[in-house]
């Protein structure tokens, strides 16, 4: 069971764009949830500059020289912050075993196309719009799921619906998809905190 509101801890590699608009949803009274910590892989991350700004602990764990080491650095950060429900946004590195088994069930991520069509390892960012056009569907999609040991595999929690237009360019299909995901995500985890979605018990 997961408590309320939700004690929620970020992942991000980058900007993290949807988990700043979620900690903007949380001190604006749009979600019902507590921003507990932010970590990302890389040192100079820009995510790490805007949570220290809104007052969201940030740390950089870095994974590429002891990636076990990290894991259990990680998932323990977590733990220590009150983190129930992990959150990723544009985090770039697989999840370790520790923190996988420690927040079963309760790691969310956010993809930029239908899965399991336009999933797996390398499929990010404009790889998915190009592949998404290529394959002539009328439509792409933005999926909320669950967070397992392989690429995009987690059970799905929500789907929105993207059209494509005929004149769509990787690019442009990309900054369409961009600008409506913060928004299905607050969106999506306010659904959660009212219960109205419910996750699947924790393993």
């Amino acid at each position: 069971m997961i408590s309320r509101p939700l004690k929620l801890g970020f992942l991000a590699s980058g900007n993290g764009s949807s988990a700043e608009a979620i900690v903007d949803a949380v001190a604006g009274g749009a979600l019902a949830a507590e921003a507990r910590l932010l970590v990302s892989n890389k040192k100079a991350a820009p995510a790490l500059d805007w949570a220290t700004a809104r007052g969201v602990p940030a740390l950089a764990i870095p994974t590429i020289n002891n990636p076990d080491a990290a894991d259990l650095a990680l998932a323990d950060a977590m733990t220590g912050h009150g983190v129930e429900l992990i959150v990723l946004s544009g985090y770039l590195r697989r999840l370790g075993p520790v923190t996988l088994a420690r927040y079963a069930g309760r790691i969310v991520n956010i993809h930029p196309g239908p899965l399991p069509q336009f999933g797996g390892e390398g499929m990010y960012g404009g790889r998915v719009h190009q592949a998404v056009l290529a394959a002539g569907l009328a439509e792409s999609a933005i999926v909320i799921h669950l967070v397992d040991e392989a690429y995009d595999h987690g059970a799905e929690l929500a789907r929105r619906g993207v059209p494509i237009s005929p004149g769509d360019t990787p690019r442009s299909l990309e900054d369409r998809v961009k600008a409506l995901e913060p928004a299905f995500f607050v969106e999506t985890l306010q659904r959660i905190a009212t219960g109205e979605l419910e996750l699947p018990d924790a393993v």
